[in-house]
């Protein structure tokens, strides 16, 4: 869509509401809102769609400082600077008021907006020249974030990004209406999305942060008067924490003329193109996971590390060039210990030299696995850290064994480490050519140390771990921010595989993306055995890891996050294993946009090396029209068929997948105009018509995927 198309469809407009009329002493501009204000008293600003009036009026913080409810009414505010942020395409202005009834306290508001985005992103920091406090006045939290009513918009959604399936062993989006009984019963929402429309006119506010539901820590709290206040839960701040630098998490908040379907679409573009400065954690690179192989291995009776060797390695990385992969992760025992993260130099003798060379010669990148909360006994990560070792109730959980490697201790990422260890990983990218660090093992419990940067012993132990657990993506965010600021091609991945992990959140997306799902359920998920038992004699726990269509069900299931986030932001590994119909289903899946694979790709036949590299070599030139492209999906994984579509409307270019699990003829009439240039496997007939719709006849033999690449021969 061009500028002027764009602009006639969403012109916007953002500006402050002031309780007196006067003239504007400032306005700020964009093409496509401007902000303003009057000497007045300031106490909330609207965000409004100008073609038709329509806006939402965002009330500004309320405080519990040093024992009183503290509304945030300012006598004005005032620019006080603006910046360009090149990477994501972004300008940044900051403004800054003081309290009205105590001028020795400034909030600032921080506004982040582009060009041809409605999506406005936007935090507040408070700064004093005095010794204020944040208090509460009971156990709980006492601080709302920004309110608005809904009652102009009576349809309403709560959309939800970390609820953890156990069918599947996953996180999974889900989407919920807000009926009017939910407003006269006053419950708190988890969001972190709350979506309000009338029919032709949709808004959306949202809130930065991780926490596996039910484990929330912020909450929209419905009123019967059909208003809703963000307020936070619980961890946001601890009784007696100085006023002065206390910064909120990042919100936004976005309005467009038209139904729900185009407002995901935008505000999935603004996750792509403008929340985060780390635009390499954007690009479709195809990955490939040692741990996979590992695993095997290890059911076969060896060792984690039996083939975490130089010999092995250059081997696999010859293997996964030749089938067009671009990152190669090491994951666990590539390092001889947690915390420092050397190379293992039993296993790699030359440092990775040669590994490097390798790489560096295929054009292809390096990945890391590591858990950025754990040191072993002999690293200096923790022999010169050891005030910052996580404890509960003034005990330290004894060290354990990392991946068969050495002892470690749990380090408390909410202290001084966490600037210890970011400085580490910028060390690594430049030493060892590392440009992926896929964090592990993270979970939200578990540290009430009182002399860490959540809580000291004024506060009790409880009000310290739930800040610890609110404070620990927020750390980790400081942690990647300054290596992205020092590293800009670095990318972050974390893993939410596991229940009782920081849970899937818009916060860690500001700079990385995740690690969603592995191999799907254990046994015990199925109530086939008790937990933590197996009905196999090699010991493998896991159900879905045999070639065919099953694994791929499993994993397509968490494709539903690519309505509202782009899907090449969750990460999920797949399989390369012959015979040729699983590799197509696990090709076609794959290039949905987890792109990533683990395996034994070793013993992938040459054919099914051919097969990848063919298919990835036409992929790659369209992939990034693939990304832009919000899925259309018709069917269930399960489903014969289940069909895919990603074209860009804008392009053309894009692909269709169509997966069968049986003997059969299935036709598709693609729904977007695609280019009249276009590459199917066998089993395929395609016509375009004059309105450049591609009518589609897959014929499936057994079960298999149908793979069509628009914009490419």
């Amino acid at each position: 869509m061009d500028t002027l198309k764009l602009l006639s469809k969403y012109i916007l407009v953002l500006f402050l509401f002031v309780r007196c009329g006067g003239e504007s002493e400032e306005k700020v501009k964009t093409p496509l809102f401007f902000i303003s204000w009057s000497g007045s008293v300031v106490d909330s600003w609207n965000y409004t769609i100008n073609t038709a009036g329509k806006s939402i009026k965002v009330n500004l913080p309320v405080f519990e400082i040093d024992g009183k409810q503290t509304p945030v009414i300012l006598n004005k505010l005032e620019k006080i600077g603006e910046q360009q942020l090149v990477r994501n395409e972004v300008m940044e202005y900051l403004y800054e008021g003081t309290f009205q009834n105590d001028t020795s306290i400034h909030l600032q508001l921080k506004l982040r907006v582009s060009n041809d985005n409605p999506v406005v992103r936007f935090t507040y920091e408070l700064k004093s020249s005095g010794q204020q406090k944040l208090t509460k006045r009971s156990d709980t939290d006492d601080l709302t974030y920004l309110s608005y009513s809904i009652k102009d918009w009576p349809r309403a959604k709560e959309i939800r990004l970390s609820v953890f399936n156990e069918l599947i062993h996953s996180c999974n989006l889900t989407e919920t209406e807000i009926y009017e009984s939910d407003f006269s019963g006053s419950p708190s929402l988890v969001g972190p999305i709350i979506t309000g429309t009338d029919g032709e006119h949709s808004f959306l506010v949202s809130y930065e942060h991780d926490s596996m539901y039910p484990n929330n820590f912020l909450g929209f709290k419905l009123s019967p008067d059909k208003n809703i206040a963000l307020k936070a839960v619980k961890g946001n701040y601890f009784s007696g924490q100085p006023v002065d630098g206390y910064s909120t998490v990042w919100f936004e908040v976005a309005g467009i003329k038209g139904d729900e379907d185009l407002l995901a679409d935008q505000f999935r573009t603004f996750i792509l193109k403008h929340q985060s400065e780390n635009i390499e954690s954007r690009k479709p690179y195809i990955f490939y996971n040692t741990w996979g192989r590992q695993e095997r291995v290890k059911w076969a009776g060896g060792q984690y590390l039996t083939t975490m060797t130089l010999e092995y390695t250059l081997l696999e990385i010859d293997k996964a060039h030749e089938m067009g992969l671009e990152y190669y992760v090491l994951d666990a025992g590539w390092s001889d210990r947690s915390g420092d993260w050397c190379v293992n130099l039993k296993l790699f003798p030359d440092g990775f030299r040669k590994i490097r060379d390798k790489l560096n010669g295929y054009g292809m990148k390096l990945g890391v696995w590591m858990d950025p909360s754990k040191a072993a006994i002999t690293s200096n990560a923790f022999i010169k850290n050891k005030g910052c070792l996580k404890s509960w109730d003034g005990k330290i959980r004894k060290p354990s064994m990392v991946w068969e490697t050495e002892l470690s201790n749990d380090m408390c990422l909410v202290s001084p480490y966490w600037e210890y260890y970011a400085d580490l990983l910028i060390t690594l990218y430049k030493d060892l050519d590392i440009r992926c660090f896929y964090f592990d093992g993270v979970g939200q419990k578990g540290c009430n140390d009182p002399g860490h940067f959540h809580g000291t012993s004024t506060n009790s132990s409880e009000e310290r771990n739930q800040s610890y657990a609110f404070l620990l993506p927020v750390y980790l965010g400081k942690i990647m921010e300054k290596v992205g600021s020092s590293c800009p091609d670095v990318i972050f991945e974390f893993d939410v595989t596991e229940p009782g992990r920081i849970g899937v959140g818009l916060q860690f997306l500001a700079n990385g993306r995740y690690f969603i799902l592995n191999n799907g359920p254990y046994y015990h998920n199925f109530d086939l055995v008790p937990r933590g038992k197996t009905l196999l004699t090699n010991g493998c726990k896991n159900i879905f890891i045999q070639p065919g269509p099953a694994r791929s069900w499993i994993i397509r299931s968490v494709l539903d996050y690519d309505k509202w986030i782009p899907s090449n932001l969750f990460s999920a590994k797949y399989q390369a294993d012959d015979p040729e119909n699983s590799q197509l289903i696990n090709l076609g899946s794959m290039l949905l946009g987890h792109y990533s694979i683990w395996g034994e790709i070793i013993k992938t036949s040459q054919q099914g090396v051919t097969l990848f590299h063919d298919v990835l070599e036409k992929y790659k030139p369209i992939s990034q029209d693939v990304i832009a492209s919000t899925s259309l999906h018709f069917g269930n994984s399960g489903d014969s068929p289940e069909i895919f579509e990603k074209v860009n409307p804008e392009t053309g270019k894009g692909m269709v997948v169509i997966f069968s699990n049986t003997k059969g003829k299935f036709s598709y009439v693609t729904k977007q105009k695609v280019s009249d240039v276009f590459w199917h496997n066998q089993g395929v007939d395609i016509k375009v018509d004059t309105n450049h719709h591609a009518s589609i006849v897959a014929e499936f033999k057994e079960a298999s995927a149908a793979i069509i690449l628009f914009g490419v021969k």
